[in-house]
């Protein structure tokens, strides 16, 4: 079966209703039965509860605090290394942007200015940079890190579609990413612009940031756009800038010659946060207004 045909069901289904009723359902303390949800997703996708800081099924008062959970402390150990990653999960892409195209997958591309919303004047600011797309599923930690530090400089919320995220509907799906509803977060570095963006998808009840709070719901139909100047918000490298409510993706911008990934790195390799990400780039023979391959393989 087609990948394109494979995903034709979801373009049926009441994809906005199924999400807010599962966001509903997910943050309803419900006893017994939401312990037993819980151990059913347990065990129905492998989930590690050993890493977390509250281990125990029975103590979460809703499907969300739960998937929502903590690590207890230690579990992830952040590497010495200028770039982190910031989430557990899967590689779905990465590597240079060409001029302003970004690629999802095998016979799709998409624009920077149609993931920020539109936004040409952002958009060109990463121009022939860098990209890293990474999926969390249902059984990953969902908290998201800061991968450097950074100062908070504005967030776009953008509607849009919830098809799933997963790498079946990435190959099936033209422009995914710049299609589902999306929080777009721009932050200032010592290297420049970087942007990271929390991509929505069927079920995600909500997104939210350490800084706002839940951004959606409520989901509305404009774009909504909130600038910080002042009081600065500063985030360092490993703290915690936001979580998903339920599984999904996080895409993140980096100017040109900013970084070269890490070696290692590859599609559809399983990622851990707080290992290496990236290197700047002077350490990867690429100079500012040079060329270079930025996705760090030699």
């Amino acid at each position: 079966m087609s990948d394109r045909l494979a995903v034709l069901f979801q373009y049926l289904l009441p994809k906005q209703a199924l999400t807010t009723i599962a966001g509903k359902l997910a943050e309803r303390a419900a006893g017994s039965l939401t312990t037993h949800v819980i151990r059913w997703f347990v065990q129905r996708y492998g989930v590690d509860l050993s890493e977390a800081a509250n281990p125990d099924p029975a103590s979460y008062r809703s499907f969300n605090e739960f998937f929502t959970r903590p690590l207890r402390a230690g579990a992830r150990p952040l590497a010495d290394a200028a770039f982190l990653c910031p989430v557990d999960g899967a590689i779905s892409q990465f590597g240079g942007i060409e001029g302003d195209q970004m690629f999802q997958a095998k016979g799709h591309r998409y624009s920077t200015a149609a993931l920020v919303g539109g936004n040409r004047q952002l958009a060109a600011r990463f121009e022939n940079g860098a990209f890293a797309t990474l999926y969390l599923s249902p059984r990953d930690y969902h908290r998201i890190h800061m991968p450097v530090d950074g100062r908070l400089t504005r967030m776009i919320h953008v509607p849009g579609e919830l098809f799933s995220v997963n790498p079946t509907t990435a190959r099936g799906v033209p422009g995914l990413f710049a299609r589902n509803e999306r929080v777009v977060c721009v932050f200032e570095a010592e290297f420049g612009p970087f942007v990271l963006t929390l991509v929505g998808a069927t079920i995600v009840g909500s997104m939210a940031t350490v800084w706002h709070g839940t951004v959606n719901p409520p989901r509305v139909r404009e774009i909504r756009e909130w600038l910080y100047d002042d009081p600065q918000i500063v985030l360092k490298k490993g703290d915690e800038m936001g979580r998903f409510l339920l599984g999904s993706t996080v895409v993140m911008l980096f100017p040109k010659d900013a970084l070269c990934f890490n070696p290692a790195w590859a599609p559809a390799r399983p990622i851990r946060m707080g290992e290496m990400m990236a290197n700047p780039a002077e350490r990867c023979g690429l100079t500012p207004g040079g060329s270079g391959d930025n996705s760090g393989r030699t």
